[in-house]
């Protein structure tokens, strides 16, 4: 990326309504200032050039931008003739491919093979303009093979040739070309990316590296979560994350079953360049809206009601099924404090082991290249370094008060009335089966027995009375975060809770009485049979599955799709995840419970 400007030279004036919606712009220009109300000052001329962002709702983001003088940055880049490593120049081309990027936002991008072309084909693109029409046609008639007419994906204009296909993005049509004719500057520098011979127009005979080594002289990146200076490659991966995320995002056409304080931060997770989804009430609307705009239907897995999957078979559309992620909030979802991570599953709930699901198709197939690995071990050594887990809890830390040459075995508390529970525990249908089936496995060892959040808090079901909890547990912790207690056992036992795949992450053995979406594959000990899981998986695996390819994050401070390492960091700020409006109402109600429960003696 170019050199910074120092740090004393003119101060930079940007707009202040350009400022506020892109709050990160300063960092495109570090060692600069800005500009004071009424100082003189450099506005800069830039624009996005090939690096397009996807429109995720009504934002767009850049992360990339092309810097020159005059009104056209980009071609001012191109005059000058900079200068760029070629070996940055064939990364830049590589990230461009992979991630399909810079094209408009929101065009439909079906791939090559839904064009039906065998082979490559020359991509003769429609002028829009009468004048140009007649050297069209004598480029195809001259043409020596196949040849496709497309709309140019950056040209505005109705088309004037015959059998012209509609407007798609410009990755689908250089998946089938082998050289492309009338293109437009931004479509021929997605053609020089990915390759594509340019047979006339702005860049024909000129050298594709030499045009990329000059913009990529000009480009500077910057991150829209740290605000700080960034460099191109991992830009590159955003925006081609961004793109899966909205084009993943334009699918769903309603959601169902969602309470209202989600839906601020889904209609953000599933942010597009199309409208946002409706929230209707009742399965027959949320069909209705999805069979309209041709898309999904989302729905709350725990709270999906009988017959929707039938409703949505009948109705020709796709059911999808959404929970909370795996690295949620800083506090308790039954406070209405919104999470800032989900997870989306086309195939069924990841918590239900009696049926397939999109996790558990990753575990048992998809092959995970070292570069994911290893920033899944990063990943996995942060959570643990950090005492990251699923709700982030304050609270204090117990000792547990174990005699010597006892075995500690910590056992977590569901709640019972929980889908995972009642649909993956097996032979284990609540807390006290758990217990009972841990102490007669493990006769001498010491129980630690720590209830569920939810339950302390007068939320759910499962509470066990103390007198006889007393009889099946060594000790029992309340009001304490989780990652301490980890950091004082040697084993955890559980029937389907998150808890043991936090123990799994700090390198603890786990016996998983049910069936949770961690079990059978080998690194845990498992009390329930698995026959669909025959893939044995490594640690990293298991994290790079289930952290990274498989939850929908949203930063709750810039409210954009992010990466799991950004929610780290956002996890260290508990205002971030507010009580919701009702979340005074709810902590009264859970008071209440609890009260009644001491009256009972149940504690």
């Amino acid at each position: 990326m170019p050199d910074p400007a120092p740090a004393g030279g003119a101060p930079l004036r940007l707009p202040a309504a350009l400022l506020t919606a892109q709050p990160h712009l300063p960092a495109f220009w570090p060692g600069r200032r800005l500009a004071a109300e009424g100082e003189p000052g450099e506005t800069p001329e830039f624009d996005a050039g090939p690096f397009r962002p996807p429109r995720l709702g009504g934002r767009v983001v850049p992360v990339l931008l092309v810097t020159g003088r005059g009104p056209d940055p980009v071609g001012a880049a191109l005059a000058a003739g900079g200068r760029a490593e070629p070996a940055r120049v064939r990364a830049a081309w590589a990230g461009m491919a992979a991630g399909r990027i810079g094209g408009p936002p929101g065009l439909p991008d079906p791939g090559g093979e839904a064009l039906g072309a065998r082979g490559r084909v020359l991509v003769v693109l429609d002028p829009a303009d009468p004048a140009a029409a007649p050297a069209a046609r004598a480029r195809i008639a001259a043409a020596s093979g196949p040849v496709l007419v497309a709309r140019d994906p950056f040209r505005p204009g109705e088309p004037v040739l015959p059998g012209c296909l509609p407007l798609l993005d410009p990755w689908t049509l250089l998946d089938v070309a082998e050289a492309l004719s009338g293109a437009s500057r931004g479509m021929a520098l997605l053609a020089m990316a990915a390759g594509v011979r340019l047979l006339d127009g702005p860049f024909h005979g000129v050298d594709p590296e030499a045009s990329w080594a000059a913009l990529l002289a000009a480009t500077r990146a910057a991150d829209p979560f740290r605000n700080a200076p960034w460099e191109i490659e991992p830009a590159l991966e955003l925006l081609g994350f961004w793109k899966r995320r909205a084009a993943e995002g334009g699918r769903v056409a309603a959601c169902l079953g969602m309470h209202p304080y989600h839906r601020p931060r889904l209609v953000q997770m599933l942010a597009s360049a199309g409208p946002p989804p409706a929230f209707p009430r009742h399965p027959d609307a949320a069909v209705a809206a999805a069979r309209g705009r041709g898309g999904a239907v989302l729905a709350w897995a725990a709270s999906a009601p009988p017959g929707l999957a039938a409703a949505c078979r009948a109705g020709g559309v796709d059911l999808w099924w959404l929970e909370d992620g795996f690295l949620r909030s800083a506090g308790l979802g039954a406070e209405f404090r919104a999470g800032a991570s989900y997870t989306i599953d086309r195939t069924g709930p990841h918590y239900d082991p009696a049926r397939p699901s999109d996790l558990e198709s990753l575990l048992q197939s998809a092959e995970l290249p070292p570069a994911l690995l290893a920033r899944a071990a990063a990943l996995r050594a942060a959570i643990a370094a950090r005492g990251i887990t699923k709700y982030n809890l304050p609270g204090r830390v117990p000792r547990i008060a174990a005699p010597p040459g006892r075995r500690r075995i910590l056992v977590p508390g569901q709640a019972e009335d929980d889908a995972s529970v009642r649909l993956g525990g097996g032979a284990i249908r609540g807390n006290r089966d758990l217990l009972r089936a841990v102490r007669a496995a493990e006769p001498d060892a010491f129980l630690v027995y720590k209830p569920h959040p939810d339950i302390e808090a007068g939320f759910r079901r499962g509470r066990i009375p103390a007198a006889e909890l007393a009889a099946l547990a060594d000790q029992v912790v309340t009001g304490a975060p989780l990652a301490p207690l980890l950091d004082q056992v040697e084993e955890v036992h559980v029937i389907t809770s998150l808890a043991g795949f936090e123990a799994l992450l700090r390198g603890l053995p786990v016996t998983c009485w049910g069936g949770p979406f961690y079990a059978g594959w080998g690194l845990t000990c498992d009390r329930m049979a698995l026959p669909r899981r025959t893939r044995r998986r490594t640690l990293d695996e298991l994290v790079a599955a289930a952290l990274i390819l498989y939850p929908r994050c949203v930063d709750p401070l810039t409210g954009l799709p992010c990466p799991p390492e950004v929610l780290l960091d956002r996890l260290d700020r508990p205002e971030l995840f507010p009580r919701g409006a009702r979340g005074g109402v709810r902590a009264v109600q859970g008071a209440l419970t609890r009260a009644w429960a001491r009256l009972r003696r149940l504690r």
